[in-house]
């Protein structure tokens, strides 16, 4: 089987390189994210694994021979899902690599915000010793998060959230309640925008992007705090500078954009209740390896004509 990675920022696939030969197939990786990139180098691939390359219907019809596509993470917005079914190629993703480190990621987030760790670290070596600038600040316990989105992760840092304190609301219409989710009150997303002094999102891209926009932002309190650590675009990021700007809210703490990389001199950047970091919620050394090891087996278990473990779309 021709087994190809399109492309990855990685320093090397040397654990790719392990599972396949283990199993006794090769794989070559090439340079390609645009389409035409991906028809020109993986013209005869049966098997890609992609980090950004883009699988779009072009690249289906000039690559007759595709049969599997696997992406490094979880997101997949830059497959066309629809045209892999008619074409009946399997796409598969890694949803449960990371589940911890973004969570923990989103929590760091929600702590330096609540407690104003970054304000209060600028202002303390720049202009001088006295807490009263980071007045109010509040107890955990007495405040509310909302958590967008209850699927593997959003449970994860719920359940984070919960143990430090917070009242724990959230918003997902596949959400079903367990006894081990007891502590999680679902609302609607209206209730939760209204009552959450912070909200976390981790909700996919699909289906909600803009969905926190100037009218939501108006909603919100003045003193809640956003967290992104899903995907860029779910926040309108126009919109969220205004409501920074307009103190409309009191901060967000961002690791997806809607166009990465960011560039240093970007407006949004300037405003000292927003904190960014560059998409890397999911990284850990051992989030990274169990994701080079997790596309590889993926692959192999396709090749194979095994059942794969986490299918993105269904085939007939």
């Amino acid at each position: 089987m021709k087994i190809y990675i399109t492309d990855c920022d990685h320093n090397d696939i040397d654990i790719e390189k392990e599972v396949f030969e283990k199993a006794g197939f090769e794989v070559i990786l090439k340079n390609a994210k645009t389409e035409d990139e991906v028809i020109e180098q993986c013209k005869d691939g049966e098997i890609l694994i992609i980090q950004y390359a883009h699988i779009t219907e072009k690249v289906m019809k000039n690559i007759p021979s595709l049969k599997f596509v696997v992406r490094y993470g979880v997101g997949v917005d830059t497959i066309d899902l629809k045209a892999a079914t008619k074409h009946n190629i399997q796409v598969c993703n890694v949803p449960d690599y990371g589940m911890n480190e973004v969570a923990d990621h989103a929590i760091a987030l929600l702590m330096v915000l609540k407690r104003k760790i970054v304000l209060m670290n600028e202002y303390t070596k720049k202009e001088k010793w006295d807490y009263l600038k980071s007045v109010p600040i509040h107890r955990f316990s007495e405040e509310t998060v909302g958590v967008v989105g209850l699927g593997r992760i959003g449970r994860c840092f719920a359940k984070r959230a919960h143990s430090l304190g917070f009242k724990v609301i959230g918003y997902d219409p596949y959400f079903k309640q367990t006894e081990e989710t007891s502590y999680i009150t679902p609302v609607s997303f209206d209730e939760l925008v209204e009552k959450s002094d912070a909200i976390s999102i981790h909700c996919p891209a699909d289906n909600n992007l803009n969905l926190f926009n100037k009218e939501v932002f108006k909603k919100m309190k003045n003193s809640a705090v956003i967290i992104n650590v899903a995907r860029g675009g779910i926040i309108n990021e126009k919109d969220l500078e205004e409501a920074l700007k307009n103190k409309e809210i009191s901060g967000a703490g961002i690791d997806c954009m809607s166009l990465e990389p960011m560039p240093v001199n970007s407006s949004i950047f300037k405003h000292d209740n927003f904190i960014v970091t560059p998409h890397m919620a999911w990284y850990s050394e051992e989030a990274s390896h169990e994701l080079k090891r997790k596309v590889a087996e993926e692959s192999v278990r396709f090749a194979n004509g095994e059942k794969v473990h986490y299918p993105v779309n269904n085939l007939d």
